[in-house]
Parts: C-alpha cells; sequence; structure tokens
C-alpha cells in the first residue's frame, strides 16, 4: 500500500481513538496515539489476516500486550472491516464488546485478552512456539509498552523465546517514554532496550514509529531473521498528532473535555488537508 494510504489510514485511527476516549469519558488516549502508525503498519500492510474470517487458522496472531491502548486496536480493527465504526462510541459501555481492555471472546479479530501488564507477551510466545510444535508457518506479533517492560515476567518469556529460537514472533517495542505517572526514565528505565533484547538472544531493529519507510524497512528485515525472534524498538511520542497531548504524563490515562475533542479532532482535520497537498 502506499505511504499516503497508510498515512491516511493512520489519521483516522487516531481520529476514532479520540472518539472512542471522549464518548466514554475514560480511556488512555496517550499511549493508543502512540502507537496508532505501528498498528496501521500490521494490519494494512504486514499481516496476514482476513476481516471476513477473523478465526481463519493460518492467520497472523496479533497480541496487544499493552492492552490500556486498545483504543488504538479497536480502531484500527474497525478501518479494516472487522465490525462497523458505529460501535466505536461504545468504548466501555455496559454491554458494549469494546470493553477497556482487549477481550478475545467478545470482539472479532482480537487474538488474546490482555491487561494485566507483562502477561500478553507470554501468550504471545506460547502462540509462536504453539506454531513451532504444529508446523504452522502464521507468524505473531506483539506490541508492548516500554514502561510495561519493567516488568520481571517480559523477560522471563523473551529469554524463552530466544532461547526456543522463536523466529516467527516479532516483539514491537513502543519505546514513548513516558508511563502512568511519569518518564520510564524516571521511574525505572530499562534502556538500553536494544542491547538487552540481543543480550536475550532476539534480533533487534531500531525503527522510528512515527515514519512508515522506517517500520517497512524494520519488518521487511525481521522476515529475513532465521533462528532466534526479532524485537523492533519503535521510536514514538506519547499523544502523537494531538499538540496538547504529546509527551504530556498527564493524557496517559485522562479523556478529553468537548473543547479539547473539538480542538484534538481539528488539528487533525487540518493535517490532513495539508497532507493532501503535499
Amino acid at each position: 500500500m502506499e505511504k499516503q494510504k497508510l498515512q491516511n489510514i493512520a489519521r483516522e485511527v487516531r481520529k476514532d481513538i479520540l472518539t472512542e476516549v471522549y464518548h466514554a469519558k475514560s480511556g488512555h488516549p496517550g499511549g493508543s496515539l502512540s502507537v496508532a502508525d505501528i498498528l496501521t503498519y500490521l494490519y494494512f500492510e504486514e499481516m496476514n489476516v482476513d476481516p471476513a474470517n477473523p478465526a481463519k487458522p493460518d492467520r497472523d496472531r496479533f497480541v496487544l500486550s499493552k492492552g490500556h491502548a486498545t483504543p488504538a486496536h479497536y480502531a484500527v480493527l474497525a478501518e479494516k472491516g472487522y465490525f462497523p465504526k458505529e460501535d466505536l462510541v461504545t468504548l466501555r459501555a455496559l454491554g458494549s464488546h469494546l470493553q477497556g481492555h482487549p477481550n478475545m471472546n467478545d470482539t472479532p479479530g482480537v487474538d488474546m485478552t490482555t491487561g494485566s501488564l507483562g502477561q500478553g507477551i507470554s501468550a504471545a510466545v506460547g502462540m509462536a512456539l504453539s506454531a513451532k510444535l504444529t508446523g504452522d508457518d502464521y507468524r505473531v506479533y506483539a506490541v508492548m509498552g516500554d514502561g510495561e517492560i519493567e516488568e520481571g515476567q517480559v523477560w522471563e518469556a523473551l529469554m524463552f523465546a530466544g532461547n526456543k529460537g522463536l523466529d516467527n514472533l516479532v516483539v514491537v517495542v513502543d519505546s514513548n517514554g513516558i508511563q502512568l505517572d511519569g518518564t520510564v526514565e524516571e521511574i525505572n528505565s530499562p534502556q538500553p532496550i536494544d542491547e538487552k533484547m540481543k543480550a536475550f538472544h532476539l534480533h533487534a531493529i531500531v525503527a522510528d514509529g512515527h515514519d512508515f519507510d522506517s517500520l517497512d524497512q524494520a519488518f521487511k528485515e525481521a522476515r529475513t531473521v532465521k533462528g532466534c525472534p526479532t524485537a523492533i524498538i519503535a521510536k514514538t511520542v506519547k499523544g502523537k498528532g494531538v499538540s496538547f497531548m504529546e509527551n504530556q504524563v498527564s493524557w496517559h490515562g485522562s479523556a478529553p473535555n468537548k473543547e479539547q475533542y473539538e480542538k484534538a479532532m481539528e488539528e487533525l482535520e487540518k493535517a490532513g488537508e495539508a497532507q493532501c497537498q503535499m
């Protein structure tokens, strides 16, 4: 798909994220906006998936280990056609299939229920191991946060994946530098992430998580790697695309009010108009 088309989809995803969180009056916009380009690339360029058959056996698997960023996942699934976009305004509503964290039993296209940070990657490793044991050729993709990888279970899972040579597993770290109540650096920095991944026998790639050329190069490189998993450390900006949300800790888990929502949507509209004129 052309780069501009991916950029257009990602912009719609960002608008969807804001709409979800605004109507829910709760949620996590910052980390959802930072991962929007990564998820757009995965679903519209990289992964073998089919919205008409979400459970097809040979599909690639996706695990959103940083489950609180589910507004981004729902937005991409809706843009891809897994369910109507109109459903997005029911985020976190009683009886909705779009709850605050992903639920594989409720939502088409969700392969793993997540939410307790650090656990999603273990499930992804299990999926990758299963494919190896059964001789299936599907690939497994997991997205984690850089704050999330402070959890010890993450490194147990990665150690296992590296030692078992799970080259059908691609781990993406959404490295936006901010977590719930401060910067990753001041709370418990896992840096250098790429060197740690290498020490755990993963092939490490550093990419720009907001540049589709950089993402394309990283994921294509990952497909050439044999004998070990790949970790893509994607450098991102928390709240990307909305000026007053970018790099602000307060927007990790806060919903915009009406005025803020309208201002954010206007910014994204103007960014789209500017892109079309390029």
